[in-house]
Protein backbone atom coordinates (compact mmCIF):
# COMPACT_ATOMS: atom_id res chain seq x y z
CA UNK A 1 0.00 0.00 0.00
CA UNK A 2 2.74 2.62 1.20
CA UNK A 3 4.56 2.50 -2.30
CA UNK A 4 1.32 3.60 -4.16
CA UNK A 5 0.71 6.59 -1.61
CA UNK A 6 1.07 9.54 -3.49
CA UNK A 7 1.48 12.57 -0.89
CA UNK A 8 1.57 16.18 -2.24
CA UNK A 9 3.79 18.67 0.06
CA UNK A 10 2.90 22.41 -0.58
CA UNK A 11 4.57 24.99 1.63
CA UNK A 12 6.94 28.16 0.38
CA UNK A 13 10.02 26.82 2.48
CA UNK A 14 12.17 24.43 1.12
CA UNK A 15 13.92 23.64 4.37
CA UNK A 16 10.47 22.22 5.64
CA UNK A 17 9.59 20.49 2.45
CA UNK A 18 12.79 18.62 2.61
CA UNK A 19 12.36 18.04 6.25
CA UNK A 20 8.91 16.29 5.85
CA UNK A 21 9.84 14.78 2.49
CA UNK A 22 12.85 12.86 4.16
CA UNK A 23 10.78 11.42 6.71
CA UNK A 24 7.52 10.75 4.67
CA UNK A 25 9.71 8.38 2.25
CA UNK A 26 11.07 6.99 4.87
CA UNK A 27 7.78 5.30 5.03
CA UNK A 28 7.96 4.47 1.21
CA UNK A 29 5.21 6.87 0.08
CA UNK A 30 5.67 9.27 -3.08
CA UNK A 31 6.27 12.62 -2.74
CA UNK A 32 5.73 15.94 -4.94
CA UNK A 33 6.39 19.48 -3.98
CA UNK A 34 4.77 23.21 -4.33
CA UNK A 35 6.26 25.69 -3.51
CA UNK A 36 3.20 28.29 -4.35
CA UNK A 37 -0.37 27.84 -3.62
CA UNK A 38 -1.13 28.05 -7.79
CA UNK A 39 1.44 25.07 -8.46
CA UNK A 40 -0.45 23.10 -5.58
CA UNK A 41 -3.98 23.89 -7.17
CA UNK A 42 -2.98 22.65 -10.42
CA UNK A 43 -1.17 19.72 -9.24
CA UNK A 44 -3.78 18.67 -6.95
CA UNK A 45 -6.14 18.91 -9.78
CA UNK A 46 -4.63 17.07 -11.87
CA UNK A 47 -3.38 14.15 -9.93
CA UNK A 48 -4.36 11.81 -7.27
CA UNK A 49 -3.32 12.39 -4.04
CA UNK A 50 -3.75 10.44 -0.88
CA UNK A 51 -3.21 13.44 1.38
CA UNK A 52 -2.21 16.88 0.90
CA UNK A 53 -0.11 19.03 3.18
CA UNK A 54 -0.91 22.36 2.85
CA UNK A 55 1.04 25.13 4.20
CA UNK A 56 -1.43 28.53 5.48
CA UNK A 57 0.94 31.25 4.33
CA UNK A 58 2.19 30.67 0.51
CA UNK A 59 2.69 33.17 -2.27
CA UNK A 60 0.61 33.03 -5.42
CA UNK A 61 -2.47 31.46 -3.70
CA UNK A 62 -2.94 30.60 0.01
CA UNK A 63 -3.97 27.70 1.42
CA UNK A 64 -7.21 28.22 2.40
CA UNK A 65 -8.23 29.61 -1.22
CA UNK A 66 -6.30 26.60 -2.18
CA UNK A 67 -8.10 24.08 -0.10
CA UNK A 68 -11.57 25.80 -1.21
CA UNK A 69 -11.22 25.74 -4.79
CA UNK A 70 -10.03 22.07 -4.54
CA UNK A 71 -13.20 21.16 -2.67
CA UNK A 72 -15.44 22.45 -4.92
CA UNK A 73 -13.50 19.73 -7.52
CA UNK A 74 -12.41 16.90 -5.41
CA UNK A 75 -12.26 15.32 -1.57
CA UNK A 76 -8.37 14.73 -1.47
CA UNK A 77 -7.56 14.76 2.37
CA UNK A 78 -5.57 17.78 3.24
CA UNK A 79 -3.43 18.47 6.44
CA UNK A 80 -3.31 22.15 7.10
CA UNK A 81 0.31 23.75 8.55
CA UNK A 82 -0.51 26.77 10.17
CA UNK A 83 2.32 28.67 12.25
CA UNK A 84 1.67 28.82 16.66
CA UNK A 85 -1.32 31.50 17.38
CA UNK A 86 -3.10 31.40 14.16
CA UNK A 87 -6.18 29.67 15.84
CA UNK A 88 -8.22 31.61 13.61
CA UNK A 89 -6.62 30.66 10.58
CA UNK A 90 -7.10 27.04 11.67
CA UNK A 91 -11.23 27.68 11.91
CA UNK A 92 -10.84 28.60 8.38
CA UNK A 93 -9.16 25.44 7.70
CA UNK A 94 -11.94 23.57 9.02
CA UNK A 95 -14.70 25.34 7.97
CA UNK A 96 -13.00 24.89 4.12
CA UNK A 97 -12.86 21.40 4.28
CA UNK A 98 -9.65 20.61 5.77
CA UNK A 99 -9.41 17.47 7.92
CA UNK A 100 -6.38 18.04 10.40
CA UNK A 101 -3.46 20.34 11.01
CA UNK A 102 -0.11 20.99 12.24
CA UNK A 103 1.42 23.95 14.14
CA UNK A 104 4.39 25.00 13.28
CA UNK A 105 7.15 24.20 14.76
CA UNK A 106 6.54 20.73 14.83
CA UNK A 107 8.18 17.20 15.33
CA UNK A 108 8.53 15.40 11.84
CA UNK A 109 7.47 12.59 13.49
CA UNK A 110 4.08 14.15 14.42
CA UNK A 111 4.05 14.91 10.45
CA UNK A 112 3.98 11.33 9.87
CA UNK A 113 1.98 9.94 12.85
CA UNK A 114 -0.85 12.71 11.36
CA UNK A 115 -0.48 11.24 7.57
CA UNK A 116 -0.52 8.02 8.95
CA UNK A 117 -3.76 8.23 11.23
CA UNK A 118 -5.54 10.31 8.18
CA UNK A 119 -4.69 7.25 5.84
CA UNK A 120 -5.98 5.02 8.16
CA UNK A 121 -9.70 7.14 8.04
CA UNK A 122 -9.30 6.95 4.53
CA UNK A 123 -8.51 3.39 4.24
CA UNK A 124 -6.47 3.82 1.04
CA UNK A 125 -6.44 0.50 0.23
CA UNK A 126 -10.47 0.56 -0.89
CA UNK A 127 -9.71 2.85 -3.30
CA UNK A 128 -8.48 0.16 -5.98
CA UNK A 129 -10.87 -2.33 -4.68
CA UNK A 130 -13.84 -2.71 -6.87
CA UNK A 131 -14.86 -6.19 -5.53
CA UNK A 132 -15.21 -5.80 -1.83
CA UNK A 133 -17.36 -8.44 0.28
CA UNK A 134 -19.19 -5.85 2.33
CA UNK A 135 -19.53 -7.49 5.91
CA UNK A 136 -19.91 -4.08 8.13
CA UNK A 137 -23.04 -2.12 6.33
CA UNK A 138 -25.31 0.78 7.54
CA UNK A 139 -28.56 0.58 5.11
CA UNK A 140 -31.04 3.20 5.90
CA UNK A 141 -33.71 4.26 3.14
CA UNK A 142 -32.16 6.44 0.52
CA UNK A 143 -28.84 5.78 2.03
CA UNK A 144 -26.39 3.00 2.74
CA UNK A 145 -22.51 3.17 4.81
CA UNK A 146 -20.28 0.39 3.72
CA UNK A 147 -17.54 0.60 6.57
CA UNK A 148 -15.42 -1.79 4.70
CA UNK A 149 -14.79 -0.31 1.35
CA UNK A 150 -15.83 3.63 3.26
CA UNK A 151 -17.84 4.33 0.85
CA UNK A 152 -21.04 6.12 1.15
CA UNK A 153 -23.84 5.54 -1.41
CA UNK A 154 -28.01 7.34 -1.85
CA UNK A 155 -30.07 5.65 -3.34
CA UNK A 156 -27.47 3.36 -5.51
CA UNK A 157 -25.26 6.33 -6.64
CA UNK A 158 -21.58 6.64 -4.88
CA UNK A 159 -21.27 9.79 -3.00
CA UNK A 160 -17.85 11.57 -2.89
CA UNK A 161 -17.23 13.06 0.53
CA UNK A 162 -13.96 14.30 2.45
CA UNK A 163 -12.65 12.40 5.88
CA UNK A 164 -14.65 14.72 7.88
CA UNK A 165 -17.72 14.79 6.15
CA UNK A 166 -17.40 10.96 6.25
CA UNK A 167 -16.84 10.95 9.78
CA UNK A 168 -19.55 13.08 10.80
CA UNK A 169 -22.13 11.22 8.96
CA UNK A 170 -20.95 7.79 10.50
CA UNK A 171 -21.46 9.67 14.14
CA UNK A 172 -24.98 10.73 13.28
CA UNK A 173 -25.49 7.69 11.78
CA UNK A 174 -24.50 5.15 14.04
CA UNK A 175 -27.29 6.68 16.84
CA UNK A 176 -30.45 7.04 14.30
CA UNK A 177 -32.23 9.81 16.34
CA UNK A 178 -30.09 10.91 18.82
CA UNK A 179 -29.20 14.44 19.31
CA UNK A 180 -25.79 15.21 19.43
CA UNK A 181 -24.77 19.45 20.48
CA UNK A 182 -21.83 20.85 18.34
CA UNK A 183 -19.76 20.74 21.55
CA UNK A 184 -20.32 17.01 21.57
CA UNK A 185 -19.97 16.81 17.68
CA UNK A 186 -16.86 18.97 17.68
CA UNK A 187 -14.98 16.72 20.47
CA UNK A 188 -15.60 13.34 18.87
CA UNK A 189 -15.47 13.69 14.98
CA UNK A 190 -12.63 16.49 15.64
CA UNK A 191 -11.55 15.56 18.71
CA UNK A 192 -10.70 19.31 20.00
CA UNK A 193 -12.02 19.86 23.39
CA UNK A 194 -10.54 23.08 23.34
CA UNK A 195 -11.43 23.68 19.81
CA UNK A 196 -14.09 26.03 20.29
CA UNK A 197 -15.14 27.18 16.82
CA UNK A 198 -18.64 26.04 16.73
CA UNK A 199 -19.07 27.26 12.88
CA UNK A 200 -16.54 24.12 12.16
CA UNK A 201 -19.46 21.99 12.79
CA UNK A 202 -22.36 23.81 10.87
CA UNK A 203 -20.27 24.05 7.65
CA UNK A 204 -19.58 20.45 7.85
CA UNK A 205 -23.22 19.84 7.97
CA UNK A 206 -23.64 22.34 5.63
CA UNK A 207 -21.24 20.44 2.81
CA UNK A 208 -22.58 17.15 3.76
CA UNK A 209 -26.36 17.97 2.84
CA UNK A 210 -25.07 19.40 -0.16
CA UNK A 211 -23.30 16.46 -1.41
CA UNK A 212 -26.14 14.07 -0.62
CA UNK A 213 -28.80 16.19 -1.78
CA UNK A 214 -26.85 16.15 -5.40
CA UNK A 215 -27.58 12.79 -5.57
CA UNK A 216 -30.52 12.23 -3.40
CA UNK A 217 -33.06 15.01 -1.67
CA UNK A 218 -34.22 12.40 0.60
CA UNK A 219 -31.20 11.40 1.48
CA UNK A 220 -30.14 15.21 2.40
CA UNK A 221 -33.03 15.38 4.94
CA UNK A 222 -31.88 12.43 6.92
CA UNK A 223 -29.64 15.09 8.61
CA UNK A 224 -31.81 17.09 10.67
CA UNK A 225 -31.39 20.47 12.55
CA UNK A 226 -32.41 20.76 16.25
CA UNK A 227 -33.29 24.44 16.63
CA UNK A 228 -31.12 25.54 19.58
CA UNK A 229 -29.49 22.37 20.71
CA UNK A 230 -27.77 20.43 17.44
CA UNK A 231 -28.00 17.37 14.82
CA UNK A 232 -29.42 14.17 14.29
CA UNK A 233 -29.53 11.54 12.01
CA UNK A 234 -33.34 10.64 11.52
CA UNK A 235 -34.72 7.83 10.16
CA UNK A 236 -38.56 7.76 8.45
CA UNK A 237 -39.71 4.37 9.31
CA UNK A 238 -43.25 4.96 7.99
Amino acid sequence: MSQETKILIADDEDRIRRLIRMYLEREDYIIEEADNGKDALEMALENNYHVIILDIMMPEMDGIEVCQKLRKEKSTPVIMLTAKGEEANRVQGFEVGADDYIVKPFSPREAVLRVKALLRRVNVSSFNEQDVVSKDLLVFPHITIDYDAHRVTAEGQEVSLTPKEYELLCFLAKSPDKVFNREVLLKEVWQYEFFGDLRTVDTHVKRLREKLSKVSKEAAKMIVTVWGVGYKFEVDDK
